[in-house]
């Protein structure tokens, strides 16, 4: 094999392409992951703080069945 051989079967040489996509589309949805939470964090963390107030308040919290006497 000539040198210039090598180079050319070097460079049209595509294993591993797929790999890289793979980590390219990965890298985008984790980012878009971090986006997102960034995004609606602070709404969810308010929200779980509502709901333990909720909670911790009287004990009663959504729907009661009224109790009639016999």
């Amino acid at each position: 094999m000539t040198l210039k051989n090598i180079i050319n079967k070097f460079f049209n040489d595509e294993s591993g392409a797929v790999t890289v996509d793979w980590v390219v589309l990965t890298a985008a949805i984790v980012g878009l992951g971090m986006v997102v939470m960034s995004t609606v964090g602070g709404g969810i963390e308010t929200m779980g703080s509502n709901v333990v107030t909720a909670l911790g308040a009287d004990g009663t919290v959504g729907y009661t069945k009224a109790v009639t006497p016999d």
